[in-house]
Order: structure tokens, then sequence, then C-alpha cells
């Protein structure tokens, strides 16, 4: 079948801002500043929220009462992708939006935790195991057990949203939300639906996540630097967390333009896989990636939006095997988003996707996002955006994105 996969919805919330406007004003004019906390969780940095009227997308406070923020900013965003492609609140083309979510689990009931932790630290041994189910049943709300559920983020975009096609939830961090948009492409290459609903959301703002990232040796500690610095060693790796929300309406191309539909970009092929992380090993798997991708990298300019997360060694990795693809190829610049907007996690792949798109359809690459002089300046945008996402631990992935019309 000859069929294109468009993206004709896009929306996003981070500390730039909400809507796909905001952040392409955010990021390409002059040197993009990125939001962060440096205090609040420290020694490690956050890219946080600025204040969001949550009720714009999701008006019943029934709704947003039982949600966790990592649902508030899914189902939000999501929002902000159907009004964006024009079918919110069209039950003609939401009954048959089929929806593919990235989600981790659940957030925890710190406070709940604390008091467990300190009843039992004051607690005779032998009967340390009695204090949880003596404090749970009275903290707990009844809805935080349902909100333990990775795909209660589908449920509550549909229920708010009237989406109610297919859906399905990926778990897995950032391979959760390649894994969407992968599925997604294909499916709709593959005549098995026209009109999909992907994306995911992250809230960075959780200390039971911190923990969880810190006890792995995975968190950036002290002041805000860029992905590339913390790289090279100059600054401490690891990933500084984002709360972000990315969500795409991706559309057969021809169903798009029947509706009218305003087309941002091509999504013209997604490969993906995992290696043991040896040495090299990510290297080799990506090189084998990129010859499998239905692309032209070595004759037509690409440029590079990288989702590197800061992590080592992975990132470090990742730099030297996109070094070589430009010096094989025809050249190109490379940008490392988490620099600006924090690490998402499951949200991070569609965020990459989502920037390539915006910075086709306004013919401009972004400005470099750090000084280290990797991020080489580039006078005019090419027809095509090379996005890469490796892991923080797993997972390396790739997404070739095209101008619509070329």
């Amino acid at each position: 079948m000859n069929r294109s996969v468009a993206i004709t919805g896009i929306g996003l919330l981070s500390g730039l801002g909400e809507n796909a406007d905001a952040h392409w004003g955010g990021l390409s004019r002059g040197a993009p500043q990125p939001v962060v906390d440096e205090t609040r969780f420290a020694p490690y940095p956050v890219h946080p929220l600025g204040p969001v009227d949550f009720s714009t997308q999701v008006p019943k406070k029934g709704d947003l009462r039982q949600m966790e923020p990592w649902q508030r900013i899914g189902t939000f965003t999501a929002g902000l992708a159907l009004a964006d492609a024009g079918i919110a609140g069209n039950l003609e083309y939401l009954e048959r939006t089929d929806m593919i979510v990235a989600a981790g689990s659940g957030e925890r009931d710190t406070a709940t935790d604390m008091k467990v932790l300190e009843t039992i630290s004051h607690t005779d041994r032998d009967h340390g195991d009695v204090c949880p189910n003596e404090i749970l049943p009275s903290n707990l709300r009844p809805t935080l057990f349902l909100a333990q559920l990775s795909n209660l983020l589908a449920g509550n975009i549909s229920i708010v949203h009237k989406v109610t096609g297919s859906s399905r939830t990926f778990m897995g961090e950032e391979m959760a939300g390649v894994a969407a948009i992968s599925t997604a492409t294909k499916r709709i290459k593959a005549g098995q639906g026209d009109l999909f609903l992907v994306g995911g959301a992250f809230n960075g703002e959780r200390e039971d996540m911190l923990l969880n990232f810190e006890l792995g040796g995975m968190l950036a500690q002290g002041p805000h630097s860029s992905v590339w610095e913390r790289a090279a060693g100059t600054k401490a790796s690891g990933l500084a967390p984002a709360s972000i929300g990315a969500f795409l309406v991706l559309e057969e191309l021809s169903h798009a333009e029947k509706r009218g539909a305003n087309v941002y970009a091509i999504i013209e092929d997604v490969v993906s896989g995992r290696c043991n992380r040896k040495p090299q090993s990510a290297t080799e798997n990506a090189r084998r990636q990129l010859a499998a991708m239905d692309a032209d990298l070595k004759s037509e300019p690409s440029a590079i939006l990288s989702g590197a997360s800061g992590a080592e060694p992975a990132t470090s990795e990742e730099l030297d095997f996109l070094k070589d693809v430009i010096e094989q190829g025809t050249g190109a610049a490379i940008r490392g988003y988490g620099t600006v907007l924090g690490h998402g996690v499951e949200a991070h792949f569609p965020v990459g996707v989502a920037l390539a798109a915006l910075a086709l359809r306004n013919d401009k690459f972004y400005p470099p996002f750090d000084q280290t002089g990797i991020e080489k300046e580039l006078a005019n945008c090419p027809d095509q955006i090379l996005v890469s996402c490796w892991g923080h631990w797993r997972g390396e992935a790739f997404a070739l994105v095209r101008k619509a019309g070329s």
C-alpha cells in the first residue's frame, strides 16, 4: 500500500507553556532558555510545569480530582492535540480515532509512605508487617488503587475527550513512546486505521520517581547543564526529569487532505531495537537500524534532533554515533532537546517527533540549545529531520520526519 502518515495535530505541555505555538516560539527565537528548578529537589535539577489551567481541557472537577498529575498532564495534552487537528468534539471522527498511549505506573502517596516508614521505625521488628495494614485503609483514597493502572490515562482521555476507537497502552520508559508512534505509523501504512491519537506524559516532580532514578545512579546533580556537557564529564552526568506531555494526531495523508486538515509533516519511517548495552553494542544496533530505514541520509541533507538524556555512557556513545552519521552524509546540525525541555521518559520520543514537525512546517531549524560548540548553526532547514532517542538505560530508536509535499 502506498499510504503516507501525516502529523495533523500537536499537543505539547511543558515548562515553556502549552500548545505548539508556545513551544515553537520558546525554542526558535534567540538562545532558548530552559525552565529549571534547582532548589526544590536539590541537588537534583528538575524542569517543572508552570501554571496550567487544566479545566480548559478537563472541565469537570470530579474528573480532575481523581487524576494524578501525570494523568492531568496527559489528558490535557491529548485535548490540545485533538483541538489542533480540528477533530475535538467531532464524534464522527472521535469514534474511529484509535489511541496508543505511552505511560508509566501510577504515582505513590508519598505522605502515606513516610507515615508507614516512620511508624515501622518505632515498632517492634516482629510486628512491623502489621503497620501497613493498619495505616493504609484509613489513609489511601479508594481511587488511588485504580490510579496505579498504567492504562488509566487512556481511560481518562476516552472519557473526557470521547475518543472511542481502539485503545492500547505501552509501558517501558523511553521505548514505550517509541512503540506508540511506531505502531500507529505501521498500522496506518498497512491500512489498519486512518486516524490515531498517540503520545505520553510524565510528571518529573515526584519524590518517589526521583528516588527510583537516583538508586540507579541516573540523575544529574548541581546547576543545570546541557546534555552534552554531562556527556563530556565537565558536569555531573544524568538526566534532569521534566514534567511534560506530548500527543500527536497521526492520520493517513489522503484522509487528512479529504477533510482539509492542516498537515505539519510526514513520518517517513520509525526503527527501533534494544541491546545489552555492552560497550559499542548500542552503536552497532543503531547502525543496523539506520541501514534498514527507508531513507536516504547520505545524499539528502538532514538535521538531527537528539533525545539524549545526559545519562552515561549512553549519551556520549550516541553523540559519537551521530557525529559519524554527519561525517558520512551531507552534513547536518544536531540539537539535544533535553537540554531545554528536560527528560520526559515515556513522552520523550513523541516530544522529539513533534519538534521535528514544527521545524519542517515553519521551514526553520532551531538555534543551538547549548554553547559547547557541538551544535552548529544551520542556515536553512532541510526537507527531512532525523529524530534519535536512546533510552537512558535500554533501547535505541530513530524516526525520519519529512516536510509535507517534498
